[in-house]
This record gives C-alpha cells, structure tokens and sequence, in this order.
C-alpha cells in the first residue's frame, strides 16, 4: 500500500493510495469525513460489478448509502446525463455534509466530480477509479468536466476530492482494450519528465500492458507521483500542468472528428497516437531526434496502441485544426502544443504556426 499525497498553495490537500483490496477498505477510510450519506454515482456496468462490495464496506462503517447510475460511455459526459445526475442527487435531499462517491472510469469519475462541484454550490466527493486511465490521470487533480459537441472536457470546474483509493485488483476486471487505453496515460507521464520510467515501462514493465498486477501497480504509483508533483505545484493550468496535456491536442481534435466513439477510438488509444504525432512534429521543427521518435513509436506499438492517423481514419487537415484552435490551451485563437525536446522532456509551446501544423497534418494523410 503507498499513498501519495496531492496538494498545493490555494487547495487541501488529500491522499491517493494506491494498493490491493482498497475496495474493502473504502468505509473504514472515508468514515472520517463522511458526515451523513453517501451516494455512490457509477455507470450501470460498474454498479453492478463493483457496486456492491463498495456498498458493504460503507455500510459496515456505519455510513449511510445510496446508488446513482448513468449509462456507460463517453455519451454520459453530457448536459443531458449531467442535469439527470443532479436531478437524482437533488431527489434523494443530499445535503452539504454528504459525499459523492465516483466509482468508475473516467467518464463517470469527470461526471460525478463536476456534480460535486455544482450540488448547492460543492459539496465533497471521493474517487474510486476502476478503470486504468482514471487511476494513473482522470482521478488525480481536481478537473471535472463534460463534453460539448464543440469538443471534449470544454465545460468543466476544478474541484479537487477529499481522497482517491487506486484498488490494483479492480483492474483484473477490465477488458484487454481498456487496460492498453490506460497505458497510453502511463507512457505519456514518462515521455513528459522522466526517461527512466520509460526506459522501465519499455522493458520489465511493459507487462502491465498486459495485466500484471506487480507492474500495474508500480506504474500506478509513479504516475501518481508525478502527476502528484504537477498538480500540486499548478492547480489550474496556468503553467507546468499543462504538460499532462501531451498528445491530447492532437488525440481530442480526432476524437471530436470522430464524434467521441469509442468503438471507432478510445480516449488513451486517441493520447498514444497524439503522442506519437507530438514527437513527429517535434522532430519535424528540428526539435526533437528522430531516434527518439522511433523508439515512441516503437514502444507504442509494441502495446497495441495506434502510432499513425490512418488507423484511426480518414480526416480533412482543415477540421482537426479548427478542433485544435478551440482546445482549451488555445489562447486568442493561437495554437498552443505540447512538444518534446527528446524522451523525457517535453514543454509548452505557445503560438504555434498553423501552416505549420496544417502541412504537417497533411503529410500525415490527412487531406
């Protein structure tokens, strides 16, 4: 068991613990600040695989507990599911000493935690991410958010949990895609800042790709941690926190292009080929060495993750750099991109050319 703490000038600080059999021990650890009830707010799949061992451990605590559902899916981060969330939550009389527990992935983890943030103006919520991805990126960090037709994550608040409990044993429940989609989020945090984490999720760790639990549990960890350090030191963005943001404006121009269908393209397999075209770009404005690109590439693959535009689709250049100019980094219209010197060293480049990245994407096959 490791708990890694988050926290930083301008908010409390809470704990991530990261471990086996955490779904058991969820009362006993939330019992300190649960004040009066408990709802529980997961999809209709997670409910009913993990909701009731979640729901005995509250009750054994003494904690009183209810059950909020939405459909599973990417479609669930919407006004329409969010209004029915609150509705629920309104219905059932939740008060300002009650919690929202979040169980399940990041969808449900970004839905409840915006719910939090709006229920008579914030009231506390716990995550308990079930999926890779929101373990390892979604559930550290305070941003909750849904979609918009316009893009992804668009309306949103920062509102941090009072605690995330990481259960390494949830994961054995997970289809083979959905573990490759959270590795794509492991991987990124090595590209960001530490090489040697990669170098170890290129080798020896590379099996938590496929569902080893002692490297599943040490990539967890360590993408915690830095993620932990990131976000501690820049709540909102407004500096260093956007290098958590590699691949992703690349990888949510296309999702948006594809209508957010994860059967067409899940939100990690989107960030693993946006990081692969980061670091082609990259290496395209002499930034960044070519062997180093090659091994991105190489280690992206070897996951079963996509490394080019064409395995996702067909796309027109023009529209996916419409999608980029109304990311959330964009400022004024300019272009902002994450981009890396080498393996391990990325930073924020601001006021990007978009001719540039129109020929780019073009000699990517987009038309």
């Amino acid at each position: 068991m490791t708990t890694v703490p988050v926290g930083g000038e301008g908010f409390a600080a809470y704990d991530v613990v990261v471990g086996r059999g955490l779904l058991g021990q969820a009362g006993s650890r939330i019992a300190p600040f649960a004040r009066g009830r408990t709802v529980i707010v997961s999809d209709e799949t997670v409910a009913a695989i993990h909701g009731p061992a979640l729901t005995a451990s509250l009750e054994a605590n003494g904690i009183r507990t209810a059950m909020a559902t939405v459909p599973a899916g990417e479609a669930s981060k919407s006004f329409p599911e969010l209004e029915r969330l609150m509705d629920q939550l309104l219905a059932k009389g939740l008060d300002r000493k009650d919690v929202i527990v979040a169980l399940g992935g990041g969808v449900v983890g970004d839905l409840a935690g915006l719910a939090a943030a709006l229920y008579m103006r914030g009231i506390d919520f716990v995550q308990v991410p079930t999926t890779l991805l929101a373990q390892v990126d979604s559930s550290v960090g305070g941003k909750t958010a849904i979609d918009t037709p316009r893009g992804k994550n668009l309306v949103g608040a920062f509102h941090q949990p009072r605690l995330v409990l990481a259960d390494i044993d949830v994961l054995a429940t997970l289809p083979a895609r959905q573990l490759r989609s959270g590795w794509a989020e492991v991987l990124k945090h090595g590209l960001i800042c530490d090489p040697d984490f990669f170098d170890w999720l290129a080798g020896e760790g590379a099996a938590g790709a496929s569902g080893d639990p002692a490297a599943l549990e040490r990539a967890v960890i360590r993408s915690v941690e830095i993620k932990s350090a990131i976000v501690s030191e820049d709540e909102k963005e407004a500096g260093r926190r956007a290098l958590l943001n590699l691949g992703h404006t690349f990888g949510h121009a296309i999702e948006a292009e594809l209508g957010f269908e994860e059967a067409a393209l899940a939100h990690g397999e989107a960030v693993a080929l946006g990081c692969a075209m980061a670091f082609r770009y990259s290496a395209s404005q002499g930034l960044c060495p070519p062997a180093d690109v090659a091994r991105v590439e190489g280690v992206i693959a070897a996951a079963g993750l996509p490394t080019r535009l064409d395995q996702a689709g067909r796309f027109d250049a023009g529209a996916l750099l419409a999608r980029m100019a109304g990311d959330k980094k964009a400022e004024g219209g300019a272009l902002t991109l994450i981009l890396a010197r080498r393996i391990g060293d990325a930073f924020v480049s601001r006021n990007v050319d978009s001719a540039l990245v129109t020929d780019f994407l073009r000699s990517e096959g987009a038309a």
